[in-house]
């Protein structure tokens, strides 16, 4: 059985790209008040630190954590909140050398690489950059985002572990959580980029809100693949798609989706791709996943009315859950949806 994004694609995360030690590191910014938001957290540069974080683990430690080493999501949030890890795992690094668009605005050159790709973590280089915390996404409940199981032991016996739960939550929620994190750990809420971002995710809400609500009959469906599969997402385990459906925009839902991969899907033969009506399909755009070209060499893909009408945008499924990666997320969709045909389907 391949499991598939957002639990992994894990086959096909196999031949991702691999990328090499970036060299240096930098701590986070200095103290500021936590946010009142999470009485659950302490952010005294001076005194102990403490965090309760979704797996219900308390965390205790004498000082505030410095030397954060999070998985590539974890860090592009908490990076646009304001917090420096010292190193990233995950997918960071393209084969160019570039920086993946999953580690979002991260300054990939200042932090080490604990691993890039899917069952990639690198024990004893983690144990060399000193970290005081982990911090990883859960998308499965009390399981950390790309951190193997077979490393787990040894890699809690060298710091602390944060989950942040991310399945099944809303996309308010998450982010706000993170940005939580962020001033536990030492960043200001109230700097300007976090203020702006804020404002600019709010703007960008607003707009796709007044965009649903103009074209209610624009149907969208959202969509990942293998070359043997194509996965419809189930709404509710996505935060993204959960939040798209509430400002209104009409995304295609599956009742159900399929329980032997673990939900976030429903699973379709490529014989059965056209089940669902759409006039837009969104499709899954990491680097990992089954491209727009390879799935236009399945002739049902070819037949679907949105596909005939040229109508496939890009789907940002893994973005970081910060105000300025989803205000960028919302306005490209926005801008995609405002040129799209709805009566391509009835």
């Amino acid at each position: 059985m391949v499991t598939v994004p957002r639990r992994g694609l894990i086959a096909l995360a196999a031949a991702a790209l691999l990328g090499t030690a970036a060299c240096g590191g930098t701590q986070a910014p200095p103290a500021a008040a936590p946010s009142s938001a999470d009485p659950s957290a302490s952010a005294s540069a001076a005194g102990p630190w403490t965090w309760t974080d979704d797996r219900g683990k308390e965390i205790s430690l004498p000082k505030r954590p410095e030397r954060v080493v999070a998985q590539a999501g974890s860090a592009a949030a908490l990076w646009d909140f304001g917090v420096r890890p010292v190193a990233v795992f995950g997918p960071h690094r393209l084969k160019d050398g570039g920086r993946d668009p999953e580690v979002g605005e991260v300054d990939i050159s200042t932090v080490e690489t604990i691993g890039n790709v899917w069952g990639e973590f690198n024990v004893e280089k983690y144990i060399s950059v000193q970290p005081e915390l982990l911090v990883a996404g859960m998308y499965i409940k009390d399981s950390l985002w790309y951190v193997p199981d077979e490393s787990k032991e040894a890699i809690e016996a060298v710091a602390p572990t944060l989950g942040v739960a991310l399945g099944g939550k809303k996309l308010t929620e998450v982010i706000g959580r993170y940005a939580d994190l962020a001033a536990a750990l030492g960043a200001d809420p109230r700097a300007a980029p976090v203020v702006e971002a804020k404002t600019r995710f709010e703007t960008a809400s607003a707009q796709l809100k007044e965009l649903a609500a103009a074209r209610p009959g624009l149907k969208v469906m959202v969509i990942t693949a293998t070359p043997e599969s194509m996965y419809v997402a189930y709404l509710p385990d996505h935060p993204d798609l959960a939040y798209f459906a509430e400002l209104g925009l009409g995304l295609v839902s599956p009742a159900a989706a399929t329980e032997s991969e673990g939900g976030f899907w429903e699973v379709l033969s490529w014989e059965n791709a056209d089940k669902y009506e759409a006039d837009v399909i969104l499709v899954d755009a990491r680097a990992q996943s089954m491209k727009v070209e390879e799935m236009a060499k399945k002739p049902t893909w070819n037949d679907l009315p949105a596909v005939k009408a040229g109508q496939v945008y890009p789907w940002r499924a893994a973005e970081r859950y910060s105000y300025l990666g989803y205000a960028k997320v919302m306005e490209e969709l926005k801008t995609n949806l405002e040129s799209a045909k709805d009566d391509v389907v009835g």
